[in-house]
Order: C-alpha cells, then sequence, then structure tokens
C-alpha cells in the first residue's frame, strides 16, 4: 500500500528535483508501509533518519540551485523548507525519546498533504526560473 503516488501533476520540469521528489515520495512510501504493516518497531528508526537526512539534502540542493539561478523567492522558499525540518527533527526527537506513536498515520498525512502542496504550489514557482538557467548550460 502507498502513501502517495508519483504522477505528472507533481513534476517541476526540472530532471533533478523531479528525481529527489521521486525519492522523497519512495521513503515516505517506505515508511508508511512500515507503519500499515505493523513492522515499525523494527524498521522507524533508520527510515526516519533517512527521510529526514533526504529531505534536508533535497532542501539544499534546491536552495542552492535557487541561490545560482538569483531566484527572489529564496528567503521565503527557505522559510518554508526550514519550517517543515523543524517540525519532522522534533517528530525524530520525540521518537528516540521513546514516543513510537510520534510516528503515526497522521503525520504520514500530515507530510504528505505538505510535500504535495509544497511541490505543487511553492516548487512550481522557482520551475521557470531554474528551467531557464538549466537550458543556458
Amino acid at each position: 500500500m502507498s502513501l502517495l503516488q508519483w504522477d505528472e501533476n507533481l513534476s517541476v520540469g526540472v530532471e533533478q528535483f523531479d528525481h529527489e521528489h521521486r525519492k522523497l515520495i519512495a521513503i515516505m512510501n517506505e515508511l508508511f508501509d512500515a507503519i500499515q504493516t505493523g513492522h515499525a518497531e523494527l524498521v522507524l528508526g533508520p527510515i526516519l533518519v533517512r527521510l529526514v537526512d533526504y529531505t534536508m539534502t533535497h532542501f539544499s540542493n534546491e536552495e542552492q540551485a535557487m541561490r545560482e539561478a538569483g531566484y527572489e523567492g529564496l528567503a521565503e522558499h527557505k522559510a518554508l523548507h526550514d519550517e517543515l525540518i523543524r517540525r519532522v527533527a522534533e517528530v525524530q526527537r520525540h521518537y528516540r525519546e521513546g514516543a513510537a506513536s510520534a510516528v503515526s498515520t497522521e503525520l504520514m498525512d500530515f507530510l504528505k498533504n505538505w510535500l504535495i502542496g509544497h511541490i505543487q504550489i511553492e516548487d512550481k514557482q522557482y520551475a521557470p526560473v531554474l528551467a531557464r538557467e538549466t537550458a543556458d548550460v
């Protein structure tokens, strides 16, 4: 069972970031599957670490590309990234302190909705600028 399926509505038209978004979705689906199948205790910690680490890598890559392209919305976009990282780090901290219930289907729904909304609204705003930048290379 998957939480989220990739489709072209999620494409921002920048291959690197479409690839990274697909990978984020795959990790989220892996985490969701572990919760749904009752295997969370065995794999939750490592998957959560991978999700946090890859999210931070992806955000860093996006922000660097926006910086290099001179994207005017970078500060606002970075603030959204920082807020999600803060929230997920808080969940990770609760999990490490023994609150496995901090990683729930409710959290997964939040992440799904945040990611879809972020890609379809925020990321698509930078897409024309970054696509122009990569076309000029």
